[in-house]
């Protein structure tokens, strides 16, 4: 780009403007038709031209049906998750984002209900605060994408958050959340399942890390669903109490890495 001047001095000179480092991490498990409709969508060139170079990383649980093929065609970077469910999965991610050293993430769930061309919107957030919620809740559900039990599940659980951690949550269930580089360096973290939400959410809380609401589209699933509403429900309302009464994982707590899953 051409800058007219730098502190005052009149310049022609070409101002090189150094890229950051943005990673869009898809937690999946047999996710070949929600792969499908999302890798395609993923703005790439739109980020670009807002500064930065982007990756897409498929944290795979072990998946039987075409989930890396497809993964494979978009030139995914394919890393296999240590331990079992998303909660593994996604520290699996942020152990490898920190070790890297990559300037931001957006994570989404892979099935679908999520459009990634919302993703500069979330990064344009990331600016000014350091995580970033996608809340179904105050966004657009359309028909057919969440059960009465999940919408008033979701609305119950957001409740107890907010009552029990004196912060307001929006959408504490949500599966599209963006982070800075300096929110998951300080996320202390254990959940191993889809309690993973709630305990990220308590972790920001306790370390007193930013975080920032902004209404997003909530779409019907593509594929099976994975999420149990009663009992998944009840290991997320344990979470939840366990965080308020015990703020920090015992791994954290003997030295361990908060993203370690041995």
């Amino acid at each position: 780009m051409t800058c007219d001047s730098i502190e005052g001095i009149k310049t022609g000179e070409m101002v090189t403007i150094p890229m950051k480092n943005l990673v869009v991490m898809l937690p999946t498990l047999d996710e070949e038709y929600g792969l499908r409709e999302i890798l395609p969508l993923i703005p790439k060139a739109k980020l670009s031209q807002m500064g930065w170079n982007t990756e897409i990383w498929v944290i795979d649980g072990g998946s039987k049906d075409l989930s890396l093929e497809i993964a494979g065609q978009y030139e995914c970077e394919i890393i296999k998750q240590a331990g079992y469910g998303k909660g593994a999965a996604m520290r699996t991610g942020f152990n490898q984002f920190i070790a890297r050293n990559k300037d931001a993430l957006v994570m989404l769930d892979a099935d679908g209900t999520y459009d990634p061309t919302e993703i500069p919107t979330f990064v344009k957030h990331l600016d000014s605060d350091d995580v970033v919620i996608g809340d179904r809740l105050h966004g657009t559900i359309e028909p057919g994408a969440m059960t009465r039990m999940n919408y008033f599940g979701n609305h119950m659980l957001t409740w107890i958050a907010s009552a029990l951690y004196g912060i307001s949550s929006n959408d504490l269930c949500t599966g599209y959340w963006g982070f800075t580089k300096s929110a998951i360096a300080r996320l202390k973290l254990n959940s191993m399942r889809f309690e993973i939400e709630a305990e990220m959410y308590a972790s920001c809380v306790k370390e007193g890390i930013n975080i920032k609401s902004i209404p997003i589209n909530y779409r019907a699933r593509i594929g099976e669903a994975k999420l149990g509403s009663i009992v998944d429900g009840w290991i997320i309302f344990k979470k939840l109490l366990l965080r308020r009464i015990f703020p920090n994982p015992v791994e954290s707590i003997t030295g361990k890495g908060n993203f370690d899953m041995d």
